[in-house]
């Protein structure tokens, strides 16, 4: 018996069909943002960055139609455009939620409680990664660093920060977003769509009256170094104890150079400095 390659999910018959166009009203208004980005650049394919930003605020991820409208505006064919799309992960290809929620599982912050967030989302959502939740509205992934290694273990959602997070916190952000409750990053302007935030990050002002006043900006625990540099130390502590209250100051000692100057860096008891707890396998390797 025969079976046919479409049974496999392999298609070998004829290629593709080229993408649909954007409805004339939409490619009209998109075209008028189009040409006020590739002004701003001496050669114009240096904009497919910010378009491509463009028309996933258009509908949420950047479609085949959003492809094409790119490599039309500028000049270019598809195929380089796509080549684009496809390297940044910034560019979804595929619909997703109101809300990117990215849990950091690099090495630091699984260390200090990242994959514990990220397997209790998953429960909590009733999500893998990459999925998004019936209603629409929370897409969750496992991310890489997001560079902000001194706040771990850190949440992110379309893009803005959640520092010092636990598995309670994140799961009263998502339930947050869910019910439409105001959102506060710990550095940033309060939450937006992410096709708002797409749009942001094509170039065009977020309009929202007082965001841009609460744009956010590098934290204490990432400035450290700097302030050492300049020769201020009175600032030993930078970021409240874990568990302690939010944006508590208590007066401490002034470390030396030696010393630890923030919370997440103190020793930790380990099988080495806890010989009656000492650290073993816990199953049979390959199990």
């Amino acid at each position: 018996m025969t079976t046919s390659s479409s049974e496999h999910g392999v298609s070998l018959g004829m290629p593709e069909l080229p993408a649909p166009a954007y409805p004339d009203d939409v490619r009209a208004r998109l075209e008028a943002d189009a040409r006020e980005v590739i002004a701003r650049y001496p050669d114009s394919r240096s904009a497919l960055l910010p378009l491509l930003h463009l028309v996933q605020s258009e509908e949420g991820h950047v479609t085949r139609t959003g492809m094409r409208f790119c490599a039309e505006m500028l000049g270019l064919t598809t195929a380089e455009v796509t080549a684009v799309a496809t390297f940044y992960t910034m560019y979804r290809r595929r619909p997703s939620g109101d809300y990117q929620v990215g849990v950091c599982t690099n090495t630091l912050c699984a260390v200090m409680g990242g994959d514990a967030i990220f397997e209790a989302l998953q429960e909590h959502l009733g999500v893998g990664n990459g999925e998004t939740t019936d209603d629409g509205k929370i897409t969750l992934e496992h991310i890489e660093c997001n560079a902000a290694c001194d706040f771990a273990p850190v949440v992110m959602v379309n893009w803005e920060f959640f520092d010092n997070q636990t598995p309670a916190d994140a799961k009263r952000l998502v339930d947050d977003l869910r019910a439409g409750r105001p959102v506060q990053p710990t550095r940033g302007a309060r939450m937006c769509t992410f096709k708002e935030t797409a749009r942001i990050l094509a170039g065009f002002p977020d309009e929202r009256p007082g965001a841009v006043e609460e744009g956010g900006s590098a934290g204490p625990a990432s400035l450290v170094g700097l302030r050492l540099a300049k020769g201020e130390t009175e600032s030993a502590r930078v970021v409240h104890p874990r568990g302690g209250p939010e944006g508590r100051r208590d007066t401490v000692h002034e470390p030396s150079p030696a010393e630890h100057l923030s919370s997440h860096d103190a020793p930790q008891e380990t099988s080495a400095s806890d010989p009656a707890h000492p650290a073993g396998p816990t199953a049979e390797e390959g199990e």
